[in-house]
């Protein structure tokens, strides 16, 4: 088989898992998106979260050219993804107890604050602790994760509870577990995992929703233009003027 039918391949089964995810989860993004909206038209602030490549959605939704501004990323030190040696460490934290209450005490999030928490497997130490003490404090918690891993997998939880479980509303990537499209004679491992392509569109989805219920309520969506067109700075700083008590990744 030649690379670029395996490439084609590829394509094809991210556009299918796409496809599903705008038909089969559409009720709950709008709903997710309404969250979002509230929170920002009642004053309150936006974060996202995930571990390992997980974090990797959650950053594409900050400071990001035609997104929320108020959208802040709320990391945690050594799982943002491969920038700590070894690269395993990461992995290692995910399943350390009592690191999401730390990091939440710690955090401006409070109450009325929206949360959105992304997980594949949802399985982690913490992933599910960040949503239950988020949700202790009274923070709207968003999951996003693959609701497969839940059926198919055991929690790494002492509550065996998963992500899933402690979510306002659940958004199912569709992602099938271990995360890897293909497969092909020779090759011993699957490969091509598509959990990132999927889960970006789907919290890119949900900004639009929210950006769309503002506009609907008399609201304009708080957005971030590119800084490369022209007036784009100009309008960056106004938007984070106005705005810049609930934005703390510019401080």
């Amino acid at each position: 088989m030649s690379e670029s039918k395996l490439a084609g391949q590829f394509f094809d089964a991210a556009i299918g898992l796409l496809e599903r995810v705008r038909d089969e989860e559409a009720s709950r993004i709008s709903e997710a998106g309404t969250l979002v909206a509230d929170a920002v038209a009642g004053g309150n602030r936006l974060f996202a979260f995930g571990a390992g490549h997980s974090s990797l959605p959650a950053q594409d939704v900050v400071y990001r050219a035609g997104g929320l501004a108020l959208m802040n990323f709320l990391a945690v030190p050594g799982t943002v993804g491969i920038d700590v040696m070894p690269a395993t460490l990461g992995s290692a934290l995910e399943r350390v107890d009592g690191l999401a209450a730390a990091v939440l005490d710690s955090s401006p999030a409070s109450d009325g604050d929206v949360l959105v928490i992304i997980s594949l497997s949802g399985r982690n130490a913490l992933p599910v602790e960040m949503a239950m003490n988020a949700r202790a404090i009274g923070l709207k918690v968003i999951g996003v994760t693959s609701v497969a891993y839940a059926t198919e997998t055991r929690s790494r939880h002492a509550s065996g509870t998963f992500l899933k479980d402690h979510c306002d509303v659940v958004l199912d990537s569709k992602i099938a577990v271990g995360d890897a499209e293909l497969t092909l004679d020779g090759i011993d491992a699957p490969f091509a995992p598509a959990s990132t392509v999927v889960t970006s569109a789907i919290m890119q989805a949900v900004m639009a929703a929210a950006a769309g219920e503002l506009s609907a309520r008399g609201i304009e969506p708080p957005l971030l233009r590119s800084g490369n067109v022209d007036g784009g700075h100009e309008w960056n700083g106004r938007v984070m003027q106005e705005y810049g008590d609930r934005i703390f990744f510019r401080h």
